[in-house]
């Protein structure tokens, strides 16, 4: 490409972006193009011009269709998954000061199984298997809680008979009914809000429901209901570690209703995985830190008790059950050479202990 004319149609950053293995492609007003590979953001060519406004809403335009782009002209913003022949894109896109910005998560699209990324199956399975309950997948943004998700309810897909429904906003994997029935609905979409698809799935019998991300009072009070009466629940929320998560959980309940909330998440919790993902030592991709909380009688008392900074003590003592906190994953993964020191203590909850650990 002579002196990178800027290319027609988005598409054309979208096939460069999978051909080199990115994350994410990021076309902003202002900002020359860029992309994220193995977690690091660059520009796709070094000497390329910023994009103007003029040639971002033409971009825009070559992709949106008249309901999302009704919706970014009376929003502000819009997201929602894109699929063209190169595969399924999570697409965003937002009105700001210069003009739009656009970012398109990369959907592998091939499911990815628990085995591919070294989940703990031993430990995570009978977690699957509850007929009730509650099990959360943390992480920020980018650290592949929908690849975790989706490998665990491909797990689920063939080793139950049941009805499965999952509520995304944007759905990024499809799944093929294997032994179970699978039906997934798209918020904006199918749906108004994750809350308004939450009331209306308790009717329509499922056993198993998938709920994209947690990130309101409604949505997390009918996830905890629906986990109280006889539904597995999986979901997301954007925190670092179970004891985290859980005061995120808590935080969004009003006062006066903790005390009856934290029996609630103390008898229907069955687990929460925590992940990161890290540039790898050798710099060639990223390898994924998990944290592992499984709920046993001394997990729920710290919960009901609201003691939540007990959980790391407690967890260390809950190896037989497949517990593993932060710092430990980041340990294994420092002494097989995968990661870093200087990562495994950029990244460590407890930086004293991890040093003395380095220094022993």
């Amino acid at each position: 490409m002579a002196e990178h004319q800027v290319l027609d149609h988005v598409d054309q950053y979208l096939r460069l972006g999978r051909e080199y293995d990115c994350s994410d492609v990021h076309l902003p007003t202002g900002f020359p193009p860029a992309w994220r590979r193995f977690g690091q953001l660059l520009p796709i060519w070094d000497d390329h011009e910023p994009l103007t406004a003029e040639e971002t809403e033409k971009l825009v335009r070559s992709f949106l269709e008249e309901r999302e782009w009704t919706r970014l002209q009376e929003k502000g913003d819009v997201d929602f998954a894109y699929a063209n022949d190169e595969g399924r894109f999570r697409a965003s896109v937002v009105k700001q000061r210069l003009g739009y910005d656009m970012v398109f998560r990369i959907i592998n699209t091939q499911i990815r199984s628990m085995e591919e990324i070294n989940l703990p199956i031993d430990s995570i399975v009978p977690l699957t298997r509850y007929q009730n309950g509650l099990i959360l997948v943390t992480g920020s943004v980018g650290s592949g809680k929908s690849t975790t998700l989706a490998a665990l309810v491909d797990f689920i897909n063939k080793d139950r008979e049941d009805h499965i429904l999952t509520l995304e906003d944007p759905i990024e994997y499809v799944f093929e009914s294997k032994n179970s029935h699978v039906n997934q609905r798209e918020v904006h979409l199918h749906t108004d809000s994750f809350a308004k698809a939450l009331r209306g799935a308790l009717r329509e019998d499922p056993d198993v429901i998938m709920v994209g991300e947690m990130r309101d009072l409604e949505t997390i009070q009918l996830a905890l209901t629906a986990a109280e009466t006889g539904h597995l629940v999986l979901g997301t929320l954007h925190t670092g570690n179970a004891p985290r998560t859980l005061d995120r959980v808590l935080d969004v309940f009003p006062v006066d209703q903790r005390g009856q909330i934290r029996i609630m998440v103390s008898e229907s919790l069955r687990g929460i995985l925590s992940q990161q993902l890290l540039p790898k030592a050798s710099g060639d991709g990223r390898v994924m830190a998990l944290e592992l909380l499984v709920n046993t009688p001394a997990v729920a008392n710290c919960i009901r008790e609201g003691k939540t900074y007990m959980l790391p003590g407690v967890m260390q003592t809950g190896k037989n059950v497949g517990m593993l906190t932060m710092d430990e994953s980041l340990r294994n993964l420092y002494v097989k050479g995968q990661i870093t020191q200087e990562e495994a203590l950029f990244r460590a909850e407890d930086k004293t202990q991890m040093l003395s650990f380095f220094e022993s």
